[in-house]
């Protein structure tokens, strides 16, 4: 990657980021409760502020308007913004999580150990269980109208229509992974589980769209963040007329964000991994393009990518860098 240009910084976890086509950045910062809009060549400027223990993150723009969600206990929403404007309610994603629940039937944990064993897992980790109820809404993308949502409590790509009617695209598979006698030690698992898989919740932290109708999805898998489990993030693409899921690339380090330049290369996150990878049009190989300090949000715009970077910083000291 060339040097990056520093675009904003002294911002407060910057997990989400957009651009506009007048070249404004819109920026969440998360645990703030902040969006954030930089003009080119200008200063932030704070444009929504949500109500105190409430995030602000998943933010887009399509059509004139910016979207992006608030979550909090029991509660999580899809909004719409014009540059000026005061934000509408899109539509309540908590509902739909609480009514639909789209990954209820999916099992997760460990799906073949016999009853002694499971008995030996210690209480601290789930060792078998179905998706629960809980939304928190990470990333958005917008086509023809339609929102699509990341949800990585739900574990789902949602989509929602302008009108705010909220539908499931697809349910992600879980990510199983095979427990090494390493791994049962770092995790304090009995022996009794290596060998087996564990299917951890897949974690849906981007969504971007492609030609083709394909969405290009990040995710997080739930568990270990310290490698001791390997690292397990991936990058998959998911129809969104049918909700067919394919691989494009695995072994990353947090894959937080995800973007597809106009020839189909694949920009990718790993915030563990301190860097910001590329799969070229076609590959499968994770190559290193940029090395970044806590790297999360990327987006391609016109021939640039823009990474917010050291976003979990303490004391805070989030950037946007443009490459």
């Amino acid at each position: 990657a060339p040097d990056p240009t520093t675009v904003a910084k002294k911002l407060v976890s910057p997990l989400s980021m957009a651009v506009a086509a007048d070249g404004t950045a819109y920026v969440s910062q998360n645990f703030a409760g902040l969006l954030t809009a930089v003009p080119p060549g200008g200063k932030p400027k704070v444009v929504f502020a949500a109500p105190k223990k409430t995030e602000v993150g998943a933010v887009s723009v399509g059509g004139g308007l910016v979207r992006f969600a608030t979550t909090a206990k029991k509660d999580a929403r899809l909004w719409s913004m014009r540059p000026g404007g005061s934000p509408v309610e899109v539509a309540d994603l908590w509902k739909y999580e609480r009514t639909v629940n789209p990954d209820a039937d999916q099992a997760y944990g460990f799906t073949d150990l016999d009853a002694a064993c499971l008995a030996q897992v210690p209480p601290q980790v789930p060792a078998s269980y179905t998706g629960i109820k809980d939304s928190h809404p990470y990333g958005t993308a917008v086509r023809r109208g339609t929102t699509y949502v990341a949800d990585a409590a739900a574990n789902a790509i949602l989509a929602v229509s302008p009108r705010g009617k909220v539908s499931t695209v697809a349910v992600l598979p879980p990510v199983s992974v095979v427990i090494t006698a390493e791994a049962a030690a770092a995790n304090k698992l009995p022996a009794c589980v290596v060998g087996h898989s564990y299917s951890f919740e897949p974690v849906p932290t981007d969504v971007e769209v492609a030609k083709g109708g394909w969405l290009y999805v990040s995710m997080l898998p739930g568990g270990p963040e310290d490698g001791s489990a390997g690292a397990n993030g991936m990058v998959v693409k998911v129809k969104a007329r049918t909700g067919k899921v394919r691989t494009v690339a695995t072994g990353l380090a947090g894959a937080t964000g995800v973007a597809v330049a106009r020839n189909g290369d694949v920009y990718v996150a790993q915030l563990f991994g301190g860097q910001v990878s590329r799969v070229r049009h076609g590959s499968t190989t994770v190559k290193p393009w940029a090395m970044v300090k806590m790297p999360a949000a990327v987006e391609w715009v016109g021939g640039h990518v823009l990474v917010s970077a050291n976003v979990l910083s303490d004391p805070p000291k989030g950037m946007v860098l443009a490459y």
